[in-house]
């Protein structure tokens, strides 16, 4: 039996004419690719997309195509292998874009809900490394969609000048799009490695009554480790509802500093951090560096002078400390340096060197001064021509620049060159799965002012120290920064019921202190001395 096929042209469309035998069937192109002509135990799969003829499209018209499929494969990647390539390909591609948006969505919402769990999630060094795996295959699937839309585009079809144009549009998509995603690879890479080196190490700490006190050291570094005397020491009291900060300051010369009872320390020290003809080995920042000279004492514990120095700090405030965080000063400078640096009012002239260095200049007073990381460090550090207090109330005014002025955005764009500096400058017992915790209360912490208390002069004698009061003033201090929430003013710094203590109705570019000969620029305008005793809004003493 024969076939014969004929085919036939029309205006609008092709018909087949199949003759078997004497019998005819009239059937349209559609038919004949689908197969329904055959009996229904014959039909056959569908026959793949069929590649359209060019030829018949003008010029324009197919240089305007293949730029399209380009444009749609950067736009809805899979797109363009649905309308003119592979359909399954293109569905899988869609799937794929379909779940990352999905897990997108579920991610926003989820720390819309829960903020805090969400950021302790995504800053888990597995959950980073998964994140990485997924870009690298993501922009190896996209270039591989670029290529495949390259191809379907039929470039040979092109006129020379247009195939060139199509040509470098692809290359330049498939860079653009590569490299952001390998780059944020490398990003993602970077907060892992810092997570994992910086944040590794410690323990959860539950917050105690209802607050985390992180303990705050900053010291120079020495030949082979970080603040080996830590020069500044600061508790960080944080609200674990709101956030609401207060800063407790303690003087480095502080004497006679107790331990809490049963430890190590109090054992070897029962009346207190002191010795017969000490002098200055005596004082509460000695306590790292003797720890660290007496291993001994803290069998098993690799960090022996952040053990001691915590628990003095503990017995003095009557606080529980949950973290300490140390701060090399000198490396300080790049981390500062990284964000751009922060922007201060100073009331007074700061000496850059002096006592065992020549003096090298000054910051000078102003209005909204930027610091660099350099000056910043030096504002934050001087003593010359000034007292530990007045510096002890410099380095608030950094700390309060920096929670306030360091935005997510700043930390986003400029993350690798943080990540870079802080390996070199923190070591902290903050465990990563307590970022998103602390990240969560630091964001809070911006919307409100930070509540201040140090203990110095005139209130607190650093020779001979009334530990009594000095947890006294912190428990008031605490006290007050919660009553500001509790009778629901918000405390947004608009109100009139921001703590204030008697001390600092003195302005806070007003030393109170006389003239001497061991200090005397005391008299002169300067930064707070006196202010920085009491209770204050950080903002009162120097504005950030």
């Amino acid at each position: 039996m024969r076939r014969l096929l004929l085919f036939v042209s029309g205006s609008a469309r092709v018909r087949t004419i199949a003759a078997t035998g004497t019998s005819y069937k009239v059937m349209t192109s559609n038919q004949v690719r689908s197969g329904t002509d055959r009996p229904s135990g014959e039909r056959k799969d569908v026959m793949p997309q069929e590649k359209p003829d060019l030829r018949n499209l003008r010029e324009p018209v197919r240089f305007k195509r293949a730029l399209t499929l380009l444009l749609m494969t950067l736009i809805l990647p899979g797109s363009a292998q649905i309308v003119a390539g592979s359909r399954k390909a293109g569905r899988w591609a869609w799937r794929v874009v379909a779940g990352l948006i999905a897990i997108i969505v579920f991610l926003i919402v989820l720390g819309l809900i829960w903020r805090s769990g969400t950021i302790n999630f995504l800053a888990q060094p597995r959950t980073l490394r998964l994140v990485q795996i997924l870009l690298i295959l993501l922009a190896v699937g996209w270039a591989a969609l670029f290529v495949d839309a390259y191809r379907i585009s039929q470039p040979l079809m092109l006129e020379r000048n247009h195939r060139l144009i199509t040509s470098v549009l692809d290359g330049v998509l498939i860079f653009v799009v590569v490299g952001a995603l390998v780059y944020a690879s490398v990003i993602v890479n970077t907060q892992r490695d810092f997570v994992a080196s910086v944040f590794g190490h410690g323990t959860k700490s539950e917050a105690d009554k209802g607050r985390y006190n992180v303990l705050l050291m900053g010291g120079d570094s020495g030949a082979d480790r970080v603040g080996t005397r830590p020069d500044s020491m600061t508790v960080a009291s944080v609200d674990a509802n709101t956030g609401r900060t207060v800063l407790i300051g303690l003087p480095r010369n502080l004497a006679k500093v107790p331990f809490p009872a049963g430890t190590a320390m109090a054992k070897q020290f029962p009346d207190g951090f002191k010795w017969k003809d000490c002098g200055a080995q005596c004082l509460l920042n000695a306590v790292y560096t003797y720890a660290v000279g007496h291993k001994s004492l803290f069998p098993g514990d690799p960090n022996p002078g952040e053990t001691a120095t915590t628990q003095a700090i503990e017995a003095v405030t009557g606080l529980k400390i949950n973290y300490y965080v140390l701060i090399d000063l000198a490396g300080f400078r790049d981390l500062l340096n990284a964000v751009g640096g922060i922007t201060l009012d100073i009331g007074k002239r700061v000496p850059i060197g002096g006592e065992s260095t020549p003096i090298k200049g000054y910051i000078e007073p102003g209005k909204n001064v930027h610091l660099d990381g350099y000056h910043a460090l030096w504002f934050a550090r001087s003593r010359a021509e000034s007292s530990d207090y007045d510096r002890m109330a410099r380095q608030k005014c950094v700390m309060a620049a920096m929670l306030n002025q360091l935005s997510p955005s700043v930390v986003l764009t400029k993350f690798q060159k943080i990540a870079s500096a802080s390996k070199e400058v923190v070591k902290t017992s903050i465990p990563a799965g307590e970022l998103g915790t602390f990240t969560d209360l630091a964001l809070d912490a911006k919307k409100l002012p930070v509540s201040s208390f140090s203990a110095v002069p005139p209130l607190i004698k650093t020779s001979d120290p009334d530990f009594a009061l000095i947890k006294t003033k912190v428990a008031e201090a605490i006290a007050k920064s919660e009553s500001l929430d509790k009778d629901g003013s918000g405390g947004d710094g608009k109100t009139s019921n921001t703590p204030r203590s008697t001390a600092t109705t003195t302005p806070s570019h007003t030393s109170t202190k006389k003239p001497s000969k061991q200090n005397p620029s005391s008299g002169a305008t300067s930064s707070p001395t006196t202010p920085a005793a009491g209770v204050d809004d950080v903002a009162s003493i120097c504005k950030a």
